[in-house]
């Protein structure tokens, strides 16, 4: 590596400042999707099963549940998310749909530390499949006969911290060194 001065030309010309020393290079996190699937798929129309008269006010509730095991290969996880959407009418809790979607991605992961790596998979893999599963979700209700269901970003941060502080008071939190499950 060599130093610039800031008119990008190579250091040592006089007036140059001498060359630092430069830090170890870190190496580097490597991530790479090895497949990505649709693991089960559901998709309950009630108002066509049931029928619902009158006016029809939707709410919808979202469910997020992740989950990661490492696999027999080296470096290699499967991660897990699985989303249950459930839309009823407000005026009078009829359900209008469930859609429950269960979907993987399996990763090739080096140089996470050991310590950071249940973060990691809870975090930024979900974070990388969320718009395969958005297109999944938003064309399945809008072939199911209802509007296209756009859904909203998930900050997977968030979701992490609330399951660790569950699992915190609970007494389960995943010891150090515990496989994944």
């Amino acid at each position: 590596m060599s130093d610039e001065t800031t008119n990008g030309a190579p250091g040592g010309a006089s007036g140059a400042q001498p060359a630092q020393p430069q830090p170890a290079a870190q190496p580097g996190v490597r991530l790479n999707i090895l497949a990505q699937f649709t693991r089960d798929l559901s998709f309950e129309n009630i108002v066509a099963q049931k029928g619902i008269g009158g006016e029809v006010s939707p709410e919808i509730q979202v469910q997020v549940s992740l989950d990661a095991r490492k696999r027999q290969a080296d470096h290699q996880y499967e991660v897990i998310c699985k989303y249950r959407v459930t839309s009823q009418n407000s005026a009078d809790q009829a359900k209008l749909f469930l859609c429950e979607l269960d979907y993987a991605g399996v990763f090739h992961i080096e140089g996470v530390p050991e310590e950071q790596m249940h973060p990691f998979l809870m975090i930024e893999c979900p974070r990388m499949l969320f718009p395969f599963v958005r297109r999944i979700l938003s064309d399945v209700t809008r072939d199911g006969g209802f509007p296209p269901f756009n859904l909203d970003p998930i900050d997977f941060v968030a979701l992490y911290r609330q399951e660790a502080a569950r699992r915190a008071q609970s007494g389960a939190e995943r010891p150090q060194g515990q496989p994944l499950s």
